[in-house]
């Protein structure tokens, strides 16, 4: 006899227009730490919990100092996790992407794929409704975080947000570290994920969310990818914490992983791309079709080690389909919407 087949667990799908992340953590609690106990895994026990409470102070005051308008509500998640973490990853982009926009007749497709090696990531992703001055917007995201990575607001955009590419510094990698570690606390700007939700929160269609993507002061440098309802609606922003420029959705697509493919490439003493092999990722990515409503192209090398999420999205049909997986394998069922 066939032994039976497994059956992958679902996404949620939480109603929260009229709340904010912070219901959604009391509403998945349980995965919140499970999440957070894969990240300490990292380093360990011990020293996770001595290097989130250390980074959580630093990233607590900053957020302060910022006068950021979602600490507040950062601080209730913190509270209710009761336990460090909370602040430094509200505020981090330590992960790696591939992100694009494709020309279909049925309007501009955004594919997304989110590297980042925490363990068990993949396994709880949650979609989320919520509402605001603009309108609706679905996000695929976690309990306990308040920004945004990937998101789908139907008949305005979609958008996704990827980690630009390492400074390179005279000093080399500790030296770029140190130095951007300074540059980002003597900011009041956003972070990428925060002020990537405030355009989901504000901005009434593509070319809103665009202005608001290219010209917001950024916390960080980011890449952000962002697809809209009608043709030619499709664009990679790369920005610095105070330029930008913009690839704009040639011969039906437009791609980004995690390297700078515009003049910002030039700009300073250069950019360093993040692995894992952003450049065959993003020569992969160029080559998809634009036609496909599946998830067949997650494959190497767009698809990784470090893989936790893949998603399409298309705002003009207000189609969303997303996938959690432990690297290469998925770990549940594909999220449809509409069911």
């Amino acid at each position: 006899m066939q032994a039976l087949r497994k059956t992958l667990p679902k996404i949620p799908y939480v109603d929260l227009r009229g709340y904010s992340p912070l219901e959604l953590l009391y509403l998945f609690r349980k995965e919140a730490h499970l999440l957070a106990d894969g990240a300490l895994s990292l380093v360990g026990k011990g020293p996770g919990h001595l290097i989130a409470s250390l980074t959580d102070a630093a990233s607590r005051r900053w957020l302060a100092k910022a006068n950021n308008p979602y600490l507040e509500e950062i601080g209730l998640i913190a509270s209710a996790l009761r336990r460090p973490g909370a602040y430094v990853l509200n505020t981090c982009v330590e992960w790696g992407c591939t992100s694009g926009a494709w020309a279909t007749s049925s309007g501009p497709l955004l594919r997304r794929v989110l590297d980042w090696p925490f363990p068990r990531l993949g396994e709880f992703p949650v979609v989320a409704q919520f509402r605001h001055q603009a309108g609706d917007y679905f996000s695929v995201t976690w309990p306990g975080f308040s920004g945004v990575l990937q998101a789908m607001a139907p008949e305005r955009f979609a958008a996704a947000l990827n980690q630009a590419p390492r400074r390179k510094h005279a000093g080399g990698f500790a030296g770029a570290w140190i130095s951007g570690r300074v540059k980002t606390a003597s900011t009041r700007a956003l972070p990428p994920v925060h002020l990537l939700r405030r355009v989901f929160e504000s901005a009434k269609d593509f070319l809103s969310a665009k202005s608001l993507l290219m010209m917001s002061p950024l916390a960080v440098p980011a890449i952000f990818t962002l697809s809209g309802t009608r043709p030619g609606e499709g664009c990679v922003i790369e920005r610095t914490e105070d330029a930008y420029a913009v690839r704009e959705m040639d011969e039906g697509r437009v791609c980004a992983a995690n390297s700078f493919e515009t003049r910002l490439k030039e700009s300073e003493l250069g950019w360093k791309a993040r692995p894992i092999d952003s450049a065959g990722r993003l020569s992969k990515a160029m080559l998809l079709e634009g036609g496909e409503n599946n998830l067949s192209w997650f494959e190497a090398p767009i698809a990784n080690v470090n893989s936790r999420l893949v998603m399409i999205a298309n705002a003009a049909t207000g189609m969303l389909k997303v996938m959690g997986t432990a690297g290469t394998t998925p770990v549940t069922e594909v999220f449809v919407h509409p069911a």
